[in-house]
């Protein structure tokens, strides 16, 4: 039974594909952990338009971070020791990013200079942060999502507050993956990738969580949600790499819209840009290519943080 009358379908293209010069064939901890042990060229996630209309994605066995002109031009912005995943840019033009490996990190993309914003957990290690968002008072609310799933819900969701405070929101997450806020930043929607579900989780300003619900329950399959973003209207985007697309869902949790993958099923991560935000732009990770699709709304404009 379908609660819901089925969803319009949206059409994709693809936007760049990753040149060959930068495909790198080879077996990685992060693919033998992730992948069943595959070799794989790149892994893209963490897409970032950039004022200009650029787009930065990160590529995670690799520890790359890129930048795709509005050509589809690709350069190298730099290449550490690490496995980075979500990434946003701060009001300042430095690139924030949850590394799985090595916590939160700054990067200047004029020089590929990287800093550690934070690596530990009062000197513990997290289990493996995978997305990050900004507040409006320039919080930033991130996942801890490590090996967790629905054998082992012991996944985090944090708030690093603007004077270093570090508050657990969230403790009992099977695999939390994306997350965003909704335009009052009242609800922060997380995705919970091994559940096949969205949360929806009142935010206040004590580190105090009650009624947090499923939003969305999306179906079963190989994988659940990854990332999400938010349009003006309130409606929420939600990457669903088990089934080859991206959810549009109402404020009321009801799909509007279905964004078919022209390329392959990995779609992971989102976000809209163009001149007239309506452009979705998404990472097909698993063949290294971004697409995009032209949506009805445009998205609400990312919040920045001061450096």
């Amino acid at each position: 039974m379908s609660w819901f009358s089925p969803p319009q379908d949206i059409p994709t293209e693809v936007f760049a594909s990753l040149p060959a010069a930068f495909r790198e064939p080879r077996l990685t901890g992060w693919s033998r952990a992730n992948k069943g042990g595959a070799v794989i060229d790149s892994f893209l996630e963490g897409p970032v338009v950039e004022p200009d209309g650029s787009l930065c994605v990160v590529d995670i066995p690799n520890g790359r971070v890129f930048r795709i002109s509005p050509s589809a031009t690709w350069s190298l912005l730099t290449q550490y020791d690490g496995w980075p995943n979500g990434m946003k840019r701060q009001a300042g033009g430095a690139l924030l990013i949850a590394d799985y490996r090595r916590g939160l990190l700054r990067l200047d993309p004029s020089n590929g200079d990287l800093e550690p914003l934070l690596e530990t957990l009062r000197s513990e290690s997290f289990k493996g942060l995978n997305d990050l968002t900004f507040g409006p008072s320039g919080e930033i609310y991130f996942t801890d999502q490590g090996q967790t799933g629905m054998q082992d819900p012991s996944g985090r969701v944090y708030r690093l507050s603007g004077d270093g405070r570090l508050d657990c929101l969230l403790s009992n997450c099977p695999s939390p993956n994306g997350l965003v806020l909704n335009k009052a930043a009242t609800h922060l929607y997380v995705a919970m990738t091994r559940a096949c579900q969205v949360w929806r989780v009142p935010v206040t300003r004590d580190a105090g969580v009650s009624k947090a619900q499923v939003f969305v329950q999306l179906p079963g399959g190989i994988s659940g949600p990854d990332g999400l973003a938010i349009d003006e209207d309130d409606n929420l985007a939600i990457c669903d790499p088990g089934h080859g697309c991206v959810w549009l869902v109402d404020a009321f949790g009801v799909p509007r819209h279905r964004v078919h993958s022209c390329a392959g099923r990995t779609v992971t991560n989102l976000a809209y840009g163009g001149e007239d935000r309506r452009t979705l732009f998404m990472t097909e990770s698993a063949s290294g290519q971004v697409l995009a699709a032209r949506v009805p709304v445009p998205g609400f404009p990312v919040r920045a943080q001061e450096a």
